[in-house]
């Protein structure tokens, strides 16, 4: 049946390595985990599955530009698939919910943030579903190399929506990351398809840079017609902007793409770049996911990958095709304090952790409040290290999440509100009335008091999001929601405020710990003298036979050692108050040793935005030495009566 149904749907007359294997399991109700690498088919392990199943596939994807691509695809095969994002207009947007909801779609594609929407749960509730795709499945270990918290809650939504069956897809994850995830999500050791990361058309080549030489290396190599199209994959946005600016002034037409610049932009590039219209690309890492171009010819790394993981995701974007491409990394350590110093930016003060779980015991027990956001400036913690400190918060028993809601509610009138009410009846009559009679009229959007709707004609909140929502759907009003607000229970009033903030804070110094040990077993990695082709492979569990590919720079007999060849004068040697003199005012009452130290070493923090401060002497000024050796020379300078 598969293989009729892989022809009827997608006119395919046989099968990629792995993908025969877990379609079957999942027509056949199983669960399953396909960890292939990049380019190598993962979409159709859930894309022929999807025609199979009675109900609807729902992908958690973490990449709007990859959903697009996607669905783009599938339509063009005539496959029902729509996706949820905030490109979608109110009409848009209604229409595939309410196709969702009838079983007109086969495939719906969401982030993993749309399951915390209030309003998207009481339609997900009405839908029937039979599978969950988790894309990037690594995600949802906190041993991955972009661990979201986000993602540890899928398992609880599966729950929530009695979803039967799971699919998790991933191209970059060790065995132990691979082990955690299935855990999570109760798959089988023997249902986990692993098809292997060697790739025999790639050239991996580790070449030693000095820091002066890379620009006229790049150059030379990318003269070079044969290795376009490329990507050249940079650390910082103002290092995109240089190498484009480098390049097309060598004749190379290449365009910087980075988190920093306007969607519309990113956009325009990246579809100049997928059409063949631009040969080179010099981005961040924000450029990668969802780029499924086969005709890739090189990517070059101008700064080291920021792990193992990163390097294999980027290399795996080559050659596609089938046909030989050219991988480079232009190898040095005068980079690596940067990516070390992004990871120290992430670990969040002691004192702040402190100043959380004093809250949260205030409000214990009960029901504990938390708008994302304004925490983390508040607190001055990143907030992804916010939101994995609540995921800790949890495991720990100190807080139980419960659900989110969107604290405000308000809408454009397009009928007459007695209208609306007219067309009920009785109690309903009753209850919708209720509702307009707790507006607040503004110009042009009117919000409504959820808070007293509840109290006043003791309904429940879903209740009155599902009256709103079907006003919205029959065209009655235009309905926006804003705010979005994390409930959780605080559980635990008795816990020791001192003991639990040392123990989340070691948590993180351990996290610390591990994302610079990974930092380094990469530099080792590179510098090991041993095949990087099998090398790579077995770090994500496949067995090579053989001592070497023959298709690297090691196996031709080019072993490496990462220099630090640019040469830092002493710290001493700095002007510490000219460096740090603007921070300290603007700082205020918010100084401390870390802040200071993460404006210098250029790692902007939630309280002090790179608006804000980016523009500062000093900022960035000492971002090529270690955070550590930094803040104790900020921590010896600083005097005491400006700490905090």
């Amino acid at each position: 049946m598969v293989h009729e149904s892989l022809k009827k749907y997608f006119g395919f007359t046989a099968f990629k390595e792995g993908q025969e294997e877990v379609i079957r399991r999942l027509v056949a109700g199983e669960s399953a985990a396909a960890i292939f690498p990049t380019g190598a088919g993962k979409s159709l392990c859930y894309q022929l599955p999807a025609m199979l199943l009675p109900g609807l596939t729902l992908v958690v994807s973490p990449l709007l530009s990859l959903m697009k691509d996607q669905v783009d695809f599938l339509v063009g095969k005539k496959i029902p698939a729509a996706r949820l994002d905030s490109t979608l207009d109110r009409q848009e947007f209604n229409t595939v919910l309410e196709d969702a909801r009838q079983g007109r779609l086969k495939i719906l594609m969401i982030s993993v943030e749309r399951f915390r929407n209030e309003r998207f749960r009481v339609h997900l509730a009405r839908m029937r579903i039979s599978l969950l795709v988790v894309d990037e499945a690594h995600c949802i270990s906190e041993w991955g190399h972009n661990f979201r918290p986000e993602y540890l809650n899928l398992p609880r939504y599966r729950q929530d929506f009695a979803i039967a069956q799971v699919l998790l897809l991933t191209a970059t994850a060790t065995p132990r990351v691979v082990a955690d995830m299935c855990g999570k999500f109760e798959v089988g050791v023997d249902n986990v398809t692993l098809t292997g990361f060697y790739r025999a058309n790639l050239f991996l080549q580790v070449s030693p840079a000095p820091e002066p030489d890379k620009d006229s290396m790049l150059v030379q190599r990318l003269t070079d017609t044969t290795l376009q199209p490329a990507i050249v994959y940079v650390t910082l946005q103002k290092t995109a902007e240089r190498i484009a600016a480098l390049l097309s002034g060598n004749r190379i037409e290449t365009l910087p793409y980075h988190a920093g610049m306007k969607n519309e932009e990113r956009e325009s590039i990246q579809q100049r770049f997928m059409d063949g219209s631009l040969g080179c690309v010099a981005a961040t890492i924000a450029f990668g996911m969802g780029i499924d171009k086969a005709d890739i010819r090189s990517i070059i790394h101008y700064d080291l990958p920021k792990t193992l993981e990163n390097y294999s995701q980027e290399i795996g974007r080559a050659g596609r095709d089938g046909r030989p491409a050219f991988c480079e990394v232009l190898a040095n350590r005068d980079g690596l304090k940067i990516l070390e110093n992004f990871v120290y930016g992430d670990t969040p003060e002691k004192a702040a952790i402190g100043r959380l779980l004093a809250d949260i015991q205030k409000h214990s027990p009960g029901r504990y409040e938390v708008k994302i956001h304004e925490l983390s400036q508040s607190l001055n913690i990143r907030v992804l290290p916010l939101k994995t400190l609540f995921v800790y918060l949890d495991m720990h028993g100190a807080l139980r999440p419960r659900f989110s809601y969107m604290k405000d509610y308000d809408f454009k009138q397009i009928e007459p509100a007695q209208e609306i009410i007219g067309r009920f009846q009785g109690e309903r009559r009753d209850f919708v009335a209720a509702i307009f009679n707790n507006c607040h009229a503004k110009k042009v959007w009117t919000s409504v008091d959820i808070q007293v709707v509840i109290e006043n004609y003791r309904a429940e909140r879903q209740r009155i999001v599902a009256a709103l929502e079907y006003f919205d759907e029959q065209g009655m009003i235009e309905l926006r929601s804003k705010s979005i607000v994390e409930v959780y229970e605080a559980t635990a009033e008795s816990f020791d405020l001192d003991e639990l903030t040392e123990k989340m804070f070691t948590i993180f110094q351990e996290r610390e710990n591990h994302e610079i040990g990974r930092l380094q077993r990469m530099v080792g990695f590179f510098e090991s003298g041993t095949c990087i082709s099998h090398g790579l492979a077995r770090y994500f569990g496949q067995d090579m036979a053989g001592e070497g590919c023959g298709h690297c720079s090691v196996c031709k007999g080019e072993k490496v050692k990462l220099e630090q060849t640019a040469k830092l004068p002493d710290l001493e040697s700095h002007d510490f108050t000219g460096l740090s003199a603007e921070f300290i005012k603007v700082a205020g009452e918010r100084l401390c040793v870390a802040g200071l130290t993460r404006f210098l070493c250029g790692i902007f923090m939630p309280a002090f935005s790179a608006r804000k401060v980016g523009h500062l002497a000093g900022s960035g000024a000492l971002e090529n030495y270690s955070f550590p050796r930094v803040r104790d020379w900020v921590e010896n300078h600083l005097q005491p009566g400006n700490r905090l």
